[in-house]
């Protein structure tokens, strides 16, 4: 069973029925799913996992639905993987990196999808449209495909062609935009009444953070339950940042983990960083950042919903926002590719590049255990690694 229970404005902290189909709060900012803590501590012991299926549904009663009635494609539960040969070259003795690639679709956004969709269409969602840099629409065209909706897909023009390819299959209605990801949002918030749509955008319906969030559960469950000293997660729309922040939360209160968090670390990309440049100014929230351009698509959100979520978060962990350039991102990318094997999406060689420049600032120590979150596949990036 799922111990959901309402879910709450993060502004004004007004409550919502589960039942209904949700959106924003009325006040216009993003609804979290709420779980009733105290009966699942006592009901969901940490070692009723041991036997379960390795998907992010393991997790079912912390998810806003029983594994039975998902739609899953087999997401999540990726690897963990110790990483001693960039570790070395990095001058750390335990750096990890949790490679989200392995999902259906190769990035994390399957995650994501697979708890909106189950959400959505079990309360009558008759049509999804998403506005997404790539990944997102990729997975949401998989997703709905799995559960019989149809979808509407708004990209950038210059979107990697695999997501378009994939989005195509799919069967989902794309439209390309001359634009960046928030002119894409402008289209659906405009249209999406009129069409009968449901807005599947980032944060804008409470369930995607919740397939995100089991990244932190993941994590936890596969360091032994002790959270590493540092994690690197790039970060667009932020969702995997905020969901983990959650997730920690969550746990503490099960008596899965302790209080001790990691210093959590936000990784932008210097062409698009309206974190790094909030965080940098002590603000609480995050202005549009003006010209965004990065060959990191997923890095390229001029503009993030969650902004107070994600600068709270660094704040309160003690953690840091670090905003790198195009070219060492694409370094970032084969150097990781070259140590460990791993052909990461720009997106997560923009962890491996500020994981650098904190050990050679000494804001990451040589004996503290890293976490650096790749997010996706290289090879939905081809067009970006291919003068690399």
């Amino acid at each position: 069973m799922t111990f959901l229970s309402h879910c709450e404005c993060s502004g004004c902290g007004e409550h919502y029925d589960v039942a209904e189909l949700l959106n924003l709060c009325r006040c216009g900012k993003p609804l979290l799913a709420r779980y009733d803590l105290d009966a699942a501590a006592a009901g969901f012991p940490r070692e009723a996992l041991r036997d379960r299926a390795a998907s992010m549904w393991r997790y079912e009663e912390m998810l806003p639905a029983e594994s039975e009635v998902a739609v899953t494609l087999g997401e999540g539960w990726t690897p963990l993987l110790g990483a001693p040969r960039l570790g070395s070259w990095l001058g750390l003795r335990n750096v990890y990196v949790k490679d989200e690639s392995l999902n259906p679709t190769g990035s994390f956004k399957a995650r994501g999808m697979s708890a909106a969709v189950t959400m959505a269409a079990s309360r009558g969602a008759r049509a999804f449209a998403v506005p997404s840099a790539g990944n997102a629409a990729g997975a949401l065209a998989a997703y709905a495909a799995r559960a019989g909706v149809p979808c509407y897909i708004f990209m950038p023009a210059d979107t990697p062609l695999a997501n378009r390819i994939e989005c195509a299959y799919a069967g989902a209605d794309v439209t390309l935009v001359d634009g960046l990801i928030t002119d894409c949002g402008r289209i659906v918030a405009e249209r999406k009444d009129a069409e009968g749509w449901f807005d599947v955008s980032t944060l804008k319906e409470p369930y995607r953070i919740e397939g995100k969030k089991t990244m932190g559960y993941e994590l936890a469950e596969q360091l032994g339950w002790e959270l590493p000293d540092v994690i690197l997660y790039p970060t667009g729309g932020g969702t995997g940042l905020i969901g983990m922040w959650k997730a920690f939360d969550e746990m503490e209160r099960l008596g899965w983990i302790g209080s001790a968090r990691p210093r959590m670390v936000s990784v932008q990309a210097s062409g698009c960083a309206p974190i790094v440049r909030a965080f940098e100014a002590g603000a609480e929230s995050a202005d549009e950042f003006p010209n965004a351009h990065t060959v990191a698509s997923g890095l390229r959100v001029p503009r993030a919903i969650g902004d107070f979520l994600i600068l709270r978060a660094l704040r309160e962990s003690g953690g840091t926002a670090v905003a790198v350039d195009d070219d060492d991102l694409i370094g970032g990318v084969r150097s990781l590719c070259e140590t460990e094997g791993i052909l990461a999406a720009p997106e997560g060689g923009a962890c491996v590049a500020a994981l650098r420049r904190l050990v050679e600032t000494g804001w990451v120590g040589r004996d503290e255990r890293v976490v650096i979150f790749n997010t996706g596949t290289g090879v939905k990036y081809l067009e970006a690694l291919g003068g690399a």
